[in-house]
């Protein structure tokens, strides 16, 4: 009975599914033409808008009324809207030029007079950080190109020096700054090479520590504090690219594989004027120390520092003498799995005093620090997680910062004294729910506040606070959330479910818009689980959020569980258990809860399928692997298959060094339980994937065929680790996906 069944729904599937491949009649169905060859769901943009320092007004950008012209920059007053041209586009138009600059990034002098304009870039790893920059001075209304007759696309982290009368840049890992009244360009370091790199990073500094941008000016602009990374220790990985010419080629990265050698890191500072660099005294092996954050220390005589040791569970906060390069520490921030780096580290107090932010107390909280490390007052408390800071009011008194306390998945803004006394005050509207994102105004009077649901995507609007009163939409998405609302569909469930030993996940389900709880059906879970990322989110998730709602029209439960480990406001513990344990814990977690949701009665637990990305691909790779009696069919996109292949910091963050705990890296990697997959599996990778190479998924291929197993793999040539370049390469990605899952766990309910 059970296989007539199926027979009969293949054969109902060949008519069934081709409807998804192509633009529906029906809008209230998804396909995939709809979601990704389309711009059925493109929705309303604002900005890059900016914050004007004095609080007067804020400035974005709105496409001009020639089109030729590109996009004005307009100014705002808050309160009554009053709109003015403060840089029509035609001011942007280059001489010898019939079109103005594309703008893709913009910023202002502080004293408002000139602007800095950076077009034509070029993607460096995961963002476009190189391009072309351009001042214009608005009193002359001179357009210049910056860096005289350097190469076009060559410029990285232009910014203004603080009384707006140079700007600093990075070219080919060296510093210049230059005049904008004569033009004269000046090189500030010389040895800059492809292995000694002068204020920007390396690979893995960019990617685990989110560094780009090396260099800083010091408030009276007189001096520059910069990274200097040695990479000559670091091994290259080699990619090979075998269709962008007639013969392959090389494509080299430095990449520092876990356990080997990093790049060797130093802080320097150099006049902006020339001359030689003072490099801060910092004790122990550079290469297995990092520096993680530098700034200037609310003065221009003294840089602040984040040292972490390798193993990340010691973060010491020095303080770096511009002039001498004496060090000395005066904070250290320890914990017996890892430590984070802090980002909201603002000065108070006319540099007194600084904010940091900490879970000793097992919750994140904000803490106020003395200049000398001696005195730590809590700021904030409670059983609840800061998720960051947004701005402080130190006039008034007020710290504004995002915390969920009641709900993980959620986001909103809240309030607290600076001095700690008092409960906290929740900001966002208690009538909504959801994540919430702000972009407060230096005054702390005005804020962009942009809100979505899992349900409806994101609306931007003006509001006024603390009050957090509506001023006017900016960016309302009003026809994008009416075609979401008109599509079929129930709305979306939030969960929790108990795995044992008092252990609760979170945990949402999409359900077919024509449920009956009397029925079965397939279900498909949506992973990732590591330490880097939550699924379950409160939020609007894009084109991938509308894809699993098309496989739930379609018939499927879609369903997302996060694990213990996963960045969520829990606390500290529910963190930081997974540490030395990743791969292991979380598949046991995971694991639990299919158990558990398998016996919901609408779930066919014969039909069970699982799918994720990069860490998720590796997770998913596991479930099939470790529990192969669980799920049926898994889709692994770009995962790590050996911990081993991963980088340094983010690895060694989470599990230690290999040499310490060699067992704990091979029980943790999907590869070593290869032997036991026994349901449907595709693989997919990218073989230009820079950051989690190709390379693991040919390992598991060896280890697959040496197991006899069979299973489905595409290789996308060249692609990065995203999987975007090219024409038709997501929307090819997703049929890949979409189609595998039908042929192995077809949709549709079964009594």
């Amino acid at each position: 009975m059970l296989r007539s069944r199926w027979v009969l729904s293949t054969c109902f599937l060949i008519g069934f599914n081709s409807s998804l491949f192509a633009q529906a009649a029906d809008t209230t169905l998804l396909t995939l033409e709809r979601i990704f060859s389309s711009r059925d769901f493109e929705g309303e943009r604002f900005g890059p808008a900016r914050w004007l320092e004095d609080g007067s007004g804020y400035t974005t950008l709105e496409i001009s009324a020639n089109p030729k012209f590109g996009k004005d920059i307009i100014r705002y007053e808050p309160l009554s809207g009053r709109r003015d041209f403060l840089v029509p586009a035609k001011k942007l138009v280059p001489v010898g030029d019939s079109t103005a600059l594309a703008i893709e990034d913009y910023q202002w002098s502080k004293d408002g007079k000139r602007l800095l304009i950076f077009t034509n870039t070029q993607r460096v790893w995961r963002q476009n950080t190189r391009g072309d920059y351009w001042a214009l001075d608005l009193t002359t209304s001179k357009l210049h190109k910056l860096g005289g007759e350097a190469k076009p696309s060559t410029l990285m982290f232009a910014k203004f020096s603080p009384d707006g009368s140079r700007v600093g840049y990075v070219r080919e890992n060296n510093i210049y700054v230059e005049d904008l009244a004569t033009g004269t360009i000046l090189l500030l370091t010389r040895d800059g090479s492809g292995t000694l790199i002068n204020g920007t990073f390396d690979w893995v500094y960019e990617e685990e520590f989110g560094l780009r941008d090396g260099f800083r000016w010091s408030p009276d602009g007189k001096l520059i504090a910069y990274w200097q990374l040695d990479a000559s220790g670091l091994r290259d990985f080699l990619m090979i690219n075998n269709t962008d010419s007639l013969y392959s080629f090389i494509i080299p990265v430095q990449y520092p594989k876990v356990g080997t050698v990093n790049s060797a890191c130093r802080v320097g500072v150099v006049s902006a004027g020339g001359g030689e660099t003072c490099w801060m005294e910092i004790s122990g092996d550079p290469r297995n120390n990092y520096i993680a954050r530098m700034e200037w220390a609310a003065s221009s005589t003294e840089i602040v520092l984040q040292h972490l040791n390798r193993l990340q569970n010691k973060n010491e906060v020095m303080l770096g003498d511009a002039r001498t390069g004496e060090v000395r520490t005066i904070f250290s921030e320890r914990d017996s799995a890892w430590v984070e780096v802090v980002d909201d580290l603002y000065w108070l107090d006319n540099g007194e005093s600084f904010t940091w932010v900490s879970e000793r107390d097992g919750w994140r909280h904000v803490y106020l620090i003395s200049r000398d490390g001696q005195q730590v007052r809590l700021i904030t408390s409670g059983a609840f997680d800061v998720e960051g800071i947004e701005r402080i009011d130190e006039k008034d008194g007020w710290i504004y910062y995002l915390a969920s306390p009641d709900n993980p998945g959620q986001r909103f803004l809240y309030r607290t004294r600076l001095d700690g006394r008092g409960k906290g005050e929740r900001v966002t509207s208690l009538d909504l729910r959801g994540t919430h994102r702000y972009q407060i105004s230096p005054d702390t009077k005005w804020a962009f506040h942009t809100y979505s649901t899992f349900d409806l995507p994101p609306s931007t609007s003006l509001i006024s606070l603390p009050a957090h009163k509506l001023v006017r939409q900016l960016a309302s998405n009003k026809s994008l959330r009416a075609k979401v609302r008109a599509l079929k569909q129930r709305p979306s469930e939030f969960f929790r479910i108990g795995i044992g030993n008092g252990v609760q996940l979170d945990g949402w389900i999409i359900k077919p818009h024509d449920f009956d709880p009397v029925k079965r059906y397939p279900a498909l879970f949506y992973v990732y689980g590591e330490p880097a990322g939550q699924t379950v989110l409160d939020s609007w998730g894009g084109s991938g959020r509308l894809w699993h709602l098309m496989l739930a029209q379609q018939g499927y439960l879609v369903i997302s569980v996060d694990n213990r480990g996963t960045p969520a406001p829990r606390g500290r513990d529910w963190r930081k258990c997974v540490y030395r344990q990743i791969g292991i814990l979380a598949s046991q977690d995971q694991a639990a809860a299919c158990r558990a949701i398998r016996r919901w009665p609408f779930v066919d637990s014969t039909r069970i399928a699982i799918w994720g990305w990069s860490g998720g691909g590796s997770m998913t790779l596991n479930m099939l692997f470790r529990y192969p009696e669980l799920y049926h069919t898994g889709m692994s996109v770009a995962p790590v298959t050996n911990q081993l292949f991963y980088d340094t910091i983010y690895q060694e963050r989470y599990m230690g060094l290999p040499g310490d705990d060699p067992e704990g890296f091979k029980n943790g990697s999907p590869v070593t339980f290869a032997e036991n997959l026994r349901g449907n599996l595709l693989l997919v990778h990218g073989t230009g994937d820079d950051n989690v190479h190709y390379q693991n998924s040919e390992l598991l291929i060896n280890a697959l065929i040496k197991a006899n197993k069979p299973f489905t793999m595409m290789a996308y040539p060249n692609r990065s680790h995203g999987i975007s370049e090219g024409v038709n390469t997501r929307r090819h990605l997703y049929e890949l996906l979409t189609r595998f899952l039908y042929e192995n766990i077809p949709p549709g309910a079964a009594r």
